[in-house]
């Protein structure tokens, strides 16, 4: 009952790599794969072709050997220079190709990933799944999958199914060879005789299969093993990246102490998961180099009795054991390959639940803001969810117009800045029906309270998401004059990492002189001002107001400091439903 499990089990892998190799071959970039790919089968094919020469060339070189033939043997030894040469020339070859085929699927198959998880906003979207309720967990450390997972996919998928191609090819080649000069061999049972043609392969065959088998059951442990120490290995490296992202507040919080044990506690797990593998590795070598150095003297033993009773000579013989090798090795493909196997399966599988989690995103359904002809922010029917479930706030009928500055209000927790991510539409728990003005996809804008800067020349921090050469010096620089930061209008090509260098209250001016610089109508600010000190927050408030003013546009905030207020003519008060366990209500006023 078990095999027709296993041979599912089988299919469903198989499906798995042909959903995640096909795409490649079927890309843009099709045919240079597939002349790669033909190339690189075709070398094989050859290099197989070479190998049964050398087989032929045993025979006779070491029968001229035997009968002490001198012509013959330098003649064979002359033979076998272009041999030996014409080997070389293809393994070059061949090895080139495949690394070339591997580099150039490896750029399609990171690209394809990087589109897929920058769209649509899913690399948001992804971490957000970590919170919700769903069954199915999200793929843990999505930058491995993309770095590393993809990487080895490819390099794994390329030489083990060339591997297997070469060792059937060969098995094929081999075979045949193998048959004709083992003989038959003949035995008396119960007072009958028997014959067995074919005897060396068949004990070939038998050898292999017994091996395969104990293979797969002493390494079967390596596939989960290898599955844990990529994640664990991730899980790892992560931290670190954090620690060093966050080393500032870590610094002043003292929690040096913290932030060992638990990196060390992650770099345990790391080192005892590996531990194990190499433990199942162990097992599995025993029985590998044992299984492998007694297939060097098996063909001898077998056909040893031939050999003596003179039915064979040394050419033959030597033919036989090189025959029989090749023909064990294809066969041993399996043993010798189980551990690259069980990593690559691994990282198939790890690969396999990247690619449903980004069939989950296009699967769920959630209600998008809709673009409009006017210019107005209309939210017909508001309904925002929680991730665990249940609903967080409610509100029917509210509009902002231009012209508008509207403060949004409520206690903490209430769900201000949820409803900012539901107007950007980024919110999956959503299902509220809003119409955005007409232009708000090109003059819209969030303001966060922490933003992101990416590191190198300020002018980059700057324009980001833009380009810096889209403004001119003089425009960044004003836009930094702007915001309150003169002092780094003469740094604009400094290379550093602007999200650490600066202060929390640079870092908020800095995110504000993008707004400066790229001059929204429809402005959102999410306590982008709560780390500057009043007057400071009054000034670029009161220029932020300017801005949008000059524009005919609206100005909407999420601010607690009182003083805020003054400048803003409308209110979203956020308050707590009479009735409990119901969600907020936005009243207007």
């Amino acid at each position: 009952m078990s095999e027709p499990g296993k041979w599912t089990q089988f299919r469903a892998q198989l499906r798995k790599v042909l959903a995640l190799a096909l795409p490649y071959f079927q890309s843009d970039q099709k045919w240079k794969a597939r002349a790669l790919l033909a190339a690189i089968i075709a070398l094989n094919l050859v290099g197989v072709f070479m190998l049964v020469q050398i087989n032929d060339w045993n025979r006779v070189f070491y029968d001229a050997l035997q009968n002490k033939d001198q012509p013959v043997f330098w003649e064979q030894l002359g033979r076998f220079t272009y041999l030996a040469f014409a080997f070389i020339i293809i393994a070059v070859y061949r090895f080139y190709l495949t690394q070339l085929l591997q580099m150039h699927w490896r750029d399609w198959l990171t690209q394809h990933y990087m589109t897929r998880w920058l769209a649509n906003k899913a690399f948001y979207q992804l971490e957000l799944a970590r919170f919700s309720k769903g069954d199915q967990a999200p793929p843990d450390n999505p930058d491995q999958r993309i770095a590393e997972d993809a990487n080895l996919f490819t390099s794994y998928t390329v030489s083990l199914s060339m591997g297997l191609l070469n060792a059937v090819v060969t098995l094929v080649s081999f075979v045949g060879i193998l048959w004709g000069l083992s003989g038959d061999f003949g035995f008396s049972f119960n007072g009958q005789n028997y014959n067995i043609p074919g005897f060396m392969v068949w004990m070939a065959v038998l050898y292999c299969l017994v091996g395969s088998v104990i293979t797969h059951y002493i390494g079967r442990p390596q596939i989960a093993l290898n599955f844990q120490q990529q994640r664990k290995e991730a899980d790892f490296r992560h931290h670190l990246i954090r620690v060093r992202e966050y080393s500032e507040s870590i610094a002043l919080d003292k929690g040096e102490t913290v932030e060992h044990e638990q990196l060390g506690g992650r770099f345990s797990d790391v080192l005892s998961n590996y531990l194990a593998l190499i433990r199942a590795q162990k097992r599995l070598i025993w029985f590998t180099n044992g299984f492998g150095q007694a297939a060097v003297v098996f063909p001898f033993i077998v056909a040893a009795p031939r050999f003596f009773s003179g039915a064979i000579q040394l050419g033959q013989l030597m033919q036989v054991s090189s025959a029989f090798g090749r023909v064990q090795d294809s066969l041993a493909w399996f043993v010798d390959n189980y551990s690259s196997l069980a990593e690559w399966r691994a990282t198939t599988d790890r690969l396999t639940s990247f690619e449903a989690s980004f069939q989950a995103l296009q699967a769920q359904q959630t209600a998008k803001p809709t673009v409009g002809t006017t210019d107005e922010l209309r939210v017909t029917d508001l309904n925002i969810g929680l991730p665990k479930g249940g609903a967080l706030l409610a509100a029917k009928g509210l509009q902002v117009l231009a012209g508008d500055s509207l403060l949004l209000k409520g206690p903490s927790g209430s769900g201000k800045s949820t409803l900012f991510r539901a107007l950007a539409g980024i919110w999956p728990w959503s299902q509220s029906r809003i119409t955005l003005p007409a232009d708000f996809a090109e003059r819209g804008m969030f303001l966060p309270q922490k933003a992101y800067f990416p590191n190198g020349p300020l002018r980059h921090a700057l324009a980001y998401p833009n380009t810096p050469d889209v403004y001119s010096d003089a425009e960044l620089e004003q836009a930094l004059r702007h915001a309150l930061l003169p002092q780094l209008t003469d740094q604009l090509d400094t290379a550093d990492t602007w999200g650490q260098k600066l202060s929390g209250g640079e870092q908020q001016r800095l995110a504000i002189a993008r707004a400066f610089l790229k001059k929204p109508r429809w402005l959102f600010v999410d306590e982008a001002t709560s780390a500057l000190d009043e007057a400071a927050e009054a000034t670029l408030y009161s220029r932020l107001g300017e801005l949008v003013k000059s524009s005919n546009g609206a100005l909407v905030s999420i601010a607690h400091r009182p003083a805020v207020a003054a400048f803003h003519n409308k209110e979203w008060a956020l308050e707590p439903s009479p009735q409990a366990g119901q969600p907020f209500q936005v009243v207007a006023s």
